[in-house]
């Protein structure tokens, strides 16, 4: 029993030692973990390329008609034809309504009467007055009857120049019973009906025809630009393009008219006009547009999505595409931002690849994942980047 007990013994310890020599013999090294290599950024980059810029200033502006009449009569009398319907295309000279004209061809057979009545006394008086003077010069004839004669005469024909007057005026007041179009245009709201009485006086008169084409456009723009206007207009005519307001539609092209003579002193703005050819009708009297002068157009100007283009404490920057594909911030100068492209004139070159979306996850040497095709389309706004990221 106590041999078992000593063996039993021996073999505890044995085994203690054992474990103690394989525990504190044994070598603990701390176990060293490589650093995380951060994710590259999903991104959408573009080539700057050069391409012809057109460079305008920009102001909202009035379309005014080019003409306007208000038909007017310049007579007293009863309408009765309408020559026009509304909204007719009309040409100068046109007929628009007819007024009476009996009591005016009645005045001219009237004074026509009169002149040939004083006509036919002169023919008789001259002929007094050559008898008179062949026996005045034979002695039968006094000189005092001889002047009353030719006094007589002189006057039958101021008579008659003044009937001849009369017939004038009235064939003039006859010619007033054609109301007529004095410019090409478009009829408005006809303000008088057939039967009815028109007057001189009337406010309304008979309808307002309205010149569309050509057409002006009227806008303003500020103080600070009038000098290079003046210079780019001493080179030649300037162009002056038409939007709708919310300037998808291009409503047309025209020329600038003038600079007016002075500068709103409470809006600090000055007032430009321009000239539309205006055939196809897009602009009309009364519409609000925003009118485009183009001053010049730059050859192999370098252009980027403005979305492109970034704001910090020291001015306008961009990312470009490294060729290692990292983004390396870059600062430009923007000379304008239109149609959501950036005009570039200082920090870039063509050629180079420039983050145009996504570029709000990045730093100065972020790896970065170009989108390309569907993956890019997809990825045009910054919450579509977003979402592609892991």
């Amino acid at each position: 029993m106590k041999r078992s007990l000593t063996l039993a013994l021996v073999a505890l310890a044995a085994i203690l030692i054992g474990g103690g020599f394989w525990f504190f013999g044994s070598d603990k090294k701390p176990v060293v973990t490589a650093a995380p290599v951060p994710a590259a950024v999903p991104v959408v980059a573009a080539t700057v390329t050069g391409k012809a810029v057109p460079i305008y200033l920009r102001g909202i502006g009035t379309v005014i008609a080019y003409n306007t009449d208000v038909v007017r009569s310049q007579i007293q009398g009863q309408i009765v034809k309408i020559a026009f319907t509304e909204g007719q295309t009309v040409k100068a000279g046109d007929l628009l309504a007819q007024i009476d004209p009996r009591p005016y061809e009645a005045q001219i057979e009237q004074l026509t009467a009169n002149r040939d009545r004083d006509q036919a006394q002169l023919v008789n008086a001259e002929a007094n007055l050559s008898r008179y003077n062949q026996l005045g010069d034979k002695g039968y004839a006094t000189p005092q009857l001889i002047e009353t004669q030719t006094a007589q005469v002189a006057q039958l024909k101021a008579a008659v120049k003044a009937d001849e007057a009369q017939i004038d005026q009235a064939n003039v007041q006859l010619s007033y019973t054609r109301l007529t179009s004095a410019i090409p245009g478009i009829t408005g709201v006809r303000q008088i009906d057939v039967g009815n009485v028109i007057h001189p006086t009337d406010p309304n008169g008979l309808v307002v025809v309205t010149q569309i084409e050509p057409i002006s456009l009227l806008f303003t723009l500020p103080q600070a630009d009038l000098p290079i206007i003046q210079q780019q207009a001493a080179k030649g005519a300037l162009k002056v393009i038409a939007f709708s307001q919310d300037n998808k539609m291009k409503l047309g092209e025209g020329t600038l008219l003038l600079v007016n003579n002075e500068i709103a002193g409470t809006t600090g703005t000055v007032q430009l006009k321009a000239v539309f050819p205006n055939h196809e009708h897009r602009l009309w009297p009364g519409q609000l547009v925003n009118a485009r002068l183009l001053l010049e157009t730059r050859k192999d100007a370098l252009t980027v999505a403005g979305s492109a283009v970034q704001q910090g404490p020291n001015g306008s920057y961009v990312y470009v595409v490294s060729a290692d594909q990292t983004a390396t911030l870059r600062p430009v100068h923007v000379v304008e931002i239109s149609d959501g492209q950036a005009l570039i004139d200082q920090g870039l070159k063509s050629g180079d690849v420039v983050v145009v979306d996504g570029q709000y996850r990045l730093t100065e040497g972020s790896r970065i994942k170009e989108l390309h095709g569907k993956a890019a389309r997809e990825a045009d706004l910054q919450s579509a980047v977003q979402d592609a990221l892991p």
